[in-house]
């Protein structure tokens, strides 16, 4: 299972283009509410019902956690302490975390950055501590996925896919999708 956080003020795209990449690689992705309400607004006003809310996750539950950017989304996740203790745990057991745009500066904060590359939106490499932050649309360390922001949404979301299912399968969808 994949888990896509979704607070208020996310970046619309980051999401929705993720989540699509993934569930046509056929992997199995839950629109996850992070604040008071299944339904999340956008950064840009769209209203998005989650699956689910993150107080029905198991801790050790998911074979991926990802983060969408956007503000004030990323802030959001920042202060969400559920999602703080969920990335701790996951970190720990060397699972899959990526972060797109602002909210690699969750991952800052809590330090899983360190001794890492990553990129992330312009002028928000400073919330990267410990980490060496690349000009690069999608960054790959370890159990690491870091995206830049919007435009890297597609190729994010297939750096995640190629963890599950192979190069293969993503270029299958990248051709149709019209992407190669």
């Amino acid at each position: 299972m994949i888990y896509v956080f979704l607070a208020n003020g996310f970046e619309e795209i980051e999401a929705l283009a993720t989540v699509d990449v993934l569930r046509r690689c056929g992997l199995d992705v839950k629109l996850t509410a992070v604040g008071d309400d299944i339904r999340v607004k956008g950064a840009h006003q769209m209203e998005v019902t989650a699956d689910t809310h993150i107080n029905e996750i198991e801790p050790a539950a998911g074979d991926a956690l990802v983060l969408p950017g956007g503000m004030p989304g990323s802030l959001n996740l920042l202060k969400c302490e559920r999602l703080r203790e969920l990335l701790v745990a996951h970190n720990g057991r060397n699972g899959l975390i990526a972060a797109i745009c602002a909210a690699p500066m969750v991952l800052g904060d809590l330090g899983l950055l360190e001794g890492r590359k990553a990129t992330c939106y312009p002028s928000f490499e400073k919330y990267l501590h410990g980490a060496t932050p690349l000009t690069e649309m999608v960054v790959k360390d370890g159990h690491f996925i870091t995206g830049k922001g919007p435009a890297a949404a597609v190729d994010f979301g297939c750096a995640i896919a190629e963890n599950f299912v192979g190069g293969q399968a993503v270029t299958e969808v990248r051709q149709g999708m019209l992407f190669e």
